[in-house]
């Protein structure tokens, strides 16, 4: 199988999963590396950024959650977890510490291959999804669709600026009412409903055809075409 050149960082403390996934991985034409222990990961990284890190949570020496917050503090590298906490608590809370996807054990290994094929598809391609058609003038707080204005609100531009700037990334409710309300004003999740529902709106006044704001039931939404 013709190799992808593309580094895989398994992140596992179970010796015989991690070479599980090894051997999927490589199957599939990855290289790969395993780190076992959870204090060594942010400094493999910085040392030798790879193109994926599949981190488990539950890690000796440094858990998995507190790595991946380590982690978006100096790369962007794409994060899938792997957990077997299934609370969406856990799950969202993952999203928000920057992690690109989870998955839950027990798990297929092809699933995690799928996955992984997917995230870094997203993460290369990504900025090929955005419309040509769709511009963005943050000067003016301006977004256009096939060349007619959106007219938009303070607060609906800012919520298609933050998901169109990242296609394919999924971000919770509590993730966009931080960025998007950096006053920290108390609002509900419902509050971040309505506006996503009334930017569609716009959005199908220029494009009926065109989905770009897409929902992902539990968690949050993403911008995708």
């Amino acid at each position: 199988m013709t190799a992808t050149g593309q580094h895989i960082l398994i992140v596992e403390d179970e010796p015989q999963l991690a070479h599980l996934l090894e051997d999927y991985l490589e199957q599939s034409g990855f290289q790969t590396s395993i780190i076992h222990d959870g204090s060594q990961v942010s400094q493999s990284i910085r040392a030798r950024e790879p193109d994926l890190v599949l981190l488990d949570l539950m890690l000796p020496g440094v858990d998995g959650m507190t790595i991946c917050r380590e982690i978006r503090e100096f790369s962007r590298v794409p994060v899938i977890m792997v957990t077997a906490r299934f609370e969406e608590s856990d799950r969202l809370r993952g999203l928000e510490l920057g992690a690109d996807d989870y998955i839950c054990k027990p798990f297929s290994p092809r699933e995690v291959v799928a996955r992984v094929k997917a995230v870094l598809r997203r993460s290369t391609e990504g900025s090929r999804k955005i419309p040509p058609t769709l511009h963005i003038d943050e000067s003016r707080f301006k977004a256009a669709l096939h060349g007619k204005d959106l007219d938009l609100t303070a607060v609906e531009f800012q919520l298609l600026k933050i998901l169109a700037a990242d296609p394919g990334r999924i971000y919770s409710r509590s993730q966009l009412m931080d960025q998007i309300y950096n006053d920290h004003r108390i609002v509900s999740d419902r509050t971040i409903d309505s506006h996503v529902k009334k930017l569609r709106k716009k959005i199908a006044v220029v494009s009926p055809d065109e989905e770009l704001i897409h929902s992902i039931y539990g968690v949050g939404y993403k911008f995708e075409c």
